[in-house]
């Protein structure tokens, strides 16, 4: 039997890279259980990815004995929700970002955790811990383009699909949240410090709901930023980032899915091109997981990781003239 007995919350299309796939890799990980609000959809998912389980319901799901931990892949406005009622049943938690809704809900929420200290709560930026972002770190620390400067980065692709959940308000749909909030993340990380949102420009998609948007950012010192994020806009596909120091430049396309494609460019006083392994950031996401749950190694997007990022997004939302999101009602 499998260490960490997983359960998914819902047939959503990421499950299977994000959870399901990884899981047959991280062999101390199992995905035993999915839950749907339509069963037939759950059962066809179930057969299809070789999932034992199916149970009647989310809750029946969250509370079930059976299941170590819960993967939660469900519309934004939802996640908040589902985090509370899995620390309650005793599960640990690995949550699709962003992991709340606005940074007001982060406070109930970040109270649960806390007072559930033995249970790892894990926000699922997977590209954080595959070796392509952790060597880009790497260069960043020791000083390969100088003292840090300006930091740019991009989360850009088209979603055309536009009555998918990521395009509703009632959801907490957004680009800035389901796209925005890897370029904050990332920016974040690069810098190493928290930035403060100078200004914001939004294009809309409907009422309330940006298709594009950019951010400029002040991380102190001498070091700028800016963020630019989109799922419909002339951008198309434009993922990744640039750091220019003063004493060179690096930069990396694709950290999000470098088993893809991907590439890292140092530019100092000569130019080079580095690769790292081309394999899915998933599996270095389910390892960090495993680790937390059966080591006790704390992850890099744990809570407090993901309070200050959507602390970012609501800045960035109220700078660009929008109100940060809201909870969905459960059923909705």
């Amino acid at each position: 039997m499998p260490a960490i007995r997983m359960g998914v919350l819902g047939a959503a299309r990421i499950a299977p890279a994000a959870v399901i796939n990884p899981a047959r890799s991280v062999t101390e990980v199992a995905v035993t259980a999915v839950a749907a609000r339509d069963q037939p959809r759950a059962r066809a998912f179930a057969t299809k990815h070789g999932i034992p389980r199916v149970l009647s319901d989310y809750r029946t799901l969250v509370e079930d004995p059976e299941i170590d931990a819960v993967y939660i892949p469900s519309p934004n406005g939802l996640h908040g929700y589902w985090t509370k009622a899995a620390l309650a049943a005793g599960k640990h938690v690995l949550c699709e970002k962003p992991f709340f809704f606005n940074d007001t809900a982060t406070t109930e929420i970040y109270t649960a955790a806390r007072a559930a200290p033995r249970q790892v709560v894990m926000e699922a930026f997977h590209y954080r811990y595959h070796p392509l972002f952790t060597r880009a770190l790497d260069l960043l620390s020791e000083g390969a383009i100088g003292g840090l400067r300006r930091i740019e980065t991009w989360m850009c692709f088209p979603l055309p699909r536009f009555k998918d959940i990521r395009w509703q308000l009632d959801l907490a749909g957004g680009s800035t949240m389901d796209a925005g909030c890897y370029a904050i993340h990332m920016a974040r990380h690069l810098s190493g410090t928290e930035p403060r949102v100078t200004s914001a420009r939004a294009w809309l998609h409907s009422p309330g709901v940006d298709r594009l948007m950019e951010a400029d950012l002040d991380f102190g010192g001498e070091l700028t930023g800016k963020i630019t994020t989109s799922m419909w806009s002339a951008h198309v596909i434009h993922i990744g980032f640039t750091v220019r120091g003063d004493a060179g430049q690096l930069r990396v396309l694709n950290p999000v899915a470098p088993h893809a494609y991907h590439r890292l460019v140092l530019r100092t006083k000569r130019r080079t091109v580095e690769h790292a392994v081309r394999r899915p950031t998933y599996e270095f996401q389910m390892e960090a997981f495993a680790n937390a749950v059966l080591r006790g190694v704390a992850p890099i997007t744990g809570l407090d990781d993901a309070v200050a990022n959507m602390s970012v997004i609501d800045s960035v939302y109220r700078a660009a003239g929008l109100e940060p999101r809201q909870p969905t009602p459960v059923g909705a």
